[in-house]
Parts: C-alpha cells; structure tokens; sequence
C-alpha cells in the first residue's frame, strides 16, 4: 500500500504540486434491520479505493477512483494537479497550510468482538427477538429492530513525510415501537431514535445497552401515547433528556462552530453560521454552567479516531468555557486563516471518492453536579422530553424548533402526566443562556449520531455528542397544533 501512495505522490510532485497528500481505503460496511419478525433490509457493502489532495499555485485540486491499479494512482494525481491548475486561474487569495508534525503511526479501534464475525442468524435471532418483545404489546403494529456496522481501514501519506495507517470499527444497534389507533400513531426508541446508539466499539456494545430487557418498557410507553394529552402551548421550565440535549449540542453548537461555514466556504445542508469571527473570546453564548468540548480522543465516540484526514493528531479542546465562545473546529488552512498556529484536526471525508471536510469530532456538553430527581424536584412548573423525532434549525443555526417522542409534565417537582408529541422552539444564545442546570456524570452518555450531512457532493459522518439531562428555564413549549 505504501508503494502504491508513493506512486501518487510522485506524480503529483513531478506534475508541478507544492503539496499532495493521498487516502487510500477500504470500506466494509453491513447493515440489517427487521420489520414484525422478518427481514426488513440487509445490506452489505465493500469498496476501495483512493483519494489525491494537491496544492499548487495556492489552489487546491482533487480527484479520486476506485481500484488500486499503478497507472490509474499516477494518472489521476496528475488529474488532482489539473484541476488545481485551473482553480489558481481564478483564485481569490492563496492558500496557506499550517505547520504539522510529520508522522509515522498506526491507530485502530479498541474492539473486543468483531462484529463482522458474528454470524448473521445470530443477529437476525436477536432482532426477532426484539420484535416479538416490542410485538406483545396490544397496540403495537409496528415493530423495527436494526443492526449496523462499519470498518474503515485507510493509509494516510503526504509530500511532507507523514504515514499514518488507521482501523476504525463502530456498531450500532436500537428498536422502534409504533403504536396506532384511530388513525393517530406514536413512536417510542431506544436506546435512541434514527437507528439507535452508535460507537466505535465492537459487537460488545449491543450487550451493554439490554436491548432485549428494555422492549417491554418501550412498547408500553408507545402504546400509552395513543391515550396521552397533547403538549399544551405555553413558556415552561423545560428538561431534556440526554440524547435530546445531544442533538441540541449537534444543531446548534457543533455545526456553528465549523469554521468553514462561518469564513463562506461551506453553505449547504443549512450550511452557515452565525458565529463570525469577531465574536470569538467575546459572545457569551451560554449561562456560566454550559461547557462544551470537542474531543477525537473520547473512549467509544463516534467522532473518535487517532488522525484526521491531514495527518493532524486527535485532541481535545473547549468551545465554549463557562459560557463564554471560545473555539472553533478547525482545519490547517482555516486556523491559518484566523492567524492560529494549528489546527484542531477537524477534516475528514467519509471515504476515498470525497474531498475531506471540517466535520465535528466528538462535542459534548460537560457534566455539571444534579442528579435527575434532584433536578426533576427543584422544578416546579415544567415538562420533562425525551427522545428526538423531529428538527429544524435555519441555515446561521440560530433558530430552531425540536419536537420528541414522548414529554411529562412536572409539577410542584413530581413528575405526572404523559404528553404526546411535544415540541420546544427557540434561538441558540438566548436557549443556552436559560441553561441553569446539568445532570452529573451518573447521567452522561456519549451519544452516537451517524449520518451528519454535509458538502457538495454530499457526504454522511458520523459524530458524538456527550450529553446528560439539563434544564432551561422558561422555554416556549407546545409550538405545533395537535
């Protein structure tokens, strides 16, 4: 394989690159899921090959293909050069890298089963399982259960000397309830919505969540939705489970802080953001409770990893300290650009055809000191929601509305009432400044989120959003007619 990248890398030099980095991959990918006891879906996927990354006259150019043959490797860095030949035509400014260690390393996944050597009736038996679990419930109709896993295996070498090999394996697993009555339905996940939980763990993770022991509870609540009463509309004291505030923490403080989208780089998927530069050191995004962390380097994240996808060392660093905005997630040409002397190693591509982008590693929501019933027993007036099933935020991430699975009112700090479908709305410096309490450590997970968008062609990464039950006061709930 090392030869092999050398062969790009020569011809990029020789075509007249100042600079050329090379990706080679290999993809292995399964993914399963069942509907009522049968087979829903099983996918299984596996793809190789390379990626070429040159700068010449202060122009990137890029250009990837499929298979490992000689030629095609020189062949195609010589069309990287091309292209970034023609981009220097018409460029504004020229780019300028940040320095880099150079390395020679190797990173793997700490795994202790390799889920792709589970055999596959083992898994189908548990999702049966699921079903038939999630199934017994009276109301249920629809019962899905899903499996994934992934394994990337990439060499990394550059003009400067870098050579970094890397394995990373994540697993996920989870199950949906639908119950349906009278023409309405309710949804109930676990351990979350869209698929479930994901980590860069082996086929082990799955014995951790119980997932078999938690259906009946699952299926139960689903059904009880059906005879619920609505979220009423209204300004409450609002507490969100950990995987709701994780999905807070993506919308709202991870995608705002890629700083490709806040220099106009990037401007899809509601690309922009509202955190221009000058607020750096200066905003004060959050209450003095709220300290959000980017970290590669977190046990289990699915924003873990050794080396992103420029030779840069996973680390860890604060965005947000004590409320107030403090960092971004960075790249070696756009910490360049704002005058740092490195990058955060935030650029990575979801494989060998795509350009690598800024994309959030692990962000996360630091503990604070409350446990869930001390926090449910100071609320007097509030709702209690738990688990996504719909968002929307607009394209600077300032405004947002969040609708979850299931809500229970709080009052005179005891839980009563199940609500049915409710939704909270609001804009993300006014939202984290009514941040007044989090949960501690007892309550933190590190959530797994794998299909984050982004980019032109567009590209799916998986991130991680360590996260425990927080509660903002005074919080428009109730937004949506029933």
């Amino acid at each position: 394989m090392r030869e092999l990248a050398e062969i790009a890398l020569d011809a990029a030099r020789l075509a007249g690159a100042s600079y050329a980095d090379v990706r080679i991959v290999h993809n292995q990918v399964q993914s399963i899921s069942s509907k009522n006891g049968q087979v829903a879906a099983l996918e299984c996927q596996e793809d190789e090959g390379f990626g070429v990354r040159v700068l010449r006259d202060g122009a990137w150019g890029f250009a990837s293909c499929g298979g490992l043959a000689r030629q095609t490797l020189a062949d195609t860095a010589r069309r990287a050069v091309a292209v970034a030949a023609a981009s220097a035509r018409v460029r504004q400014q020229a780019v300028f890298l940040c320095a880099v260690p150079v390395v020679q390393d190797r990173y793997e996944t700490p795994v202790e089963i390799d889920p792709f050597t589970v055999p596959l009736e083992d898994k189908l038996a548990l999702l049966f399982q699921i079903d038939a679990e999630l199934g017994r419930e009276t109301w249920v109709r629809v019962a899905q259960s899903f499996m994934d896993f992934s394994r990337k295996q990439q060499l990394f070498m550059s003009t400067e000397g870098s050579c970094i090999e890397q394995r990373i394996v994540w697993s996920g697993a989870g199950f949906t309830a639908t119950a349906v009555r009278d023409g309405d339905f309710q949804v109930r996940s676990y351990p979350n919505s869209f698929r479930g939980q994901f980590e860069t763990r082996g086929y082990e993770m799955l014995q951790r969540w119980n997932l078999l022991e938690q259906a009946p509870r699952v299926a139960s609540e689903a059904a009880a939705l059906l005879h619920a009463d609505p979220c009423p509309p209204g300004v409450r004291d609002l507490i969100l489970d950990g995987s709701q505030v994780g999905l807070q923490i993506h919308e709202s403080c991870g995608h705002p802080t890629e700083l490709d989208r806040v220099l106009g780089t990037e401007a899809n998927y509601a690309g922009m953001s509202f955190l221009t530069v000058d607020k750096l050191g200066a905003l004060q995004y959050g209450s003095d409770v709220v300290t959000i962390r980017a970290d590669a380097t977190s046990p289990g994240g699915l924003g873990t990893f050794g080396y992103d996808d420029e030779g840069v060392p996973a680390q860890g660093w604060d965005l947000v300290r004590d409320g107030r905005f403090v960092g971004y997630l960075t790249s070696r040409e756009t910490a360049a650009a704002i005058g740092e002397s490195a990058s955060r190693g935030c650029m990575r591509s979801d494989g060998w055809r795509n350009l690598p982008l800024i994309r959030m590693v692990n962000v996360s929501l630091m503990p604070g000191e409350w446990s869930l019933d001390d926090l449910v027993a100071d609320t007097d007036d509030g709702i209690l929601m738990d688990v996504n099933r719909s968002w929307s935020i607009d394209q600077y991430r300032n405004n947002f509305q969040f609708g979850t699975e299931v809500g229970w009112e709080i009052k005179g700090g005891k839980r009563g009432r199940m609500l049915r479908n409710p939704t909270y709305q609001g804009t993300t410096v006014d939202f984290w400044n009514r941040c007044d309490a989090i949960c501690n450590t007892d309550h933190w997970t590190l959530w797994g989120l794998p299909s984050c968008g982004k980019g032109q062609p567009g590209q799916m990464m998986g991130t991680g959003h360590g996260a425990a039950p927080a509660r903002f006061r005074d919080v428009r709930v109730g937004v949506t007619h029933d």
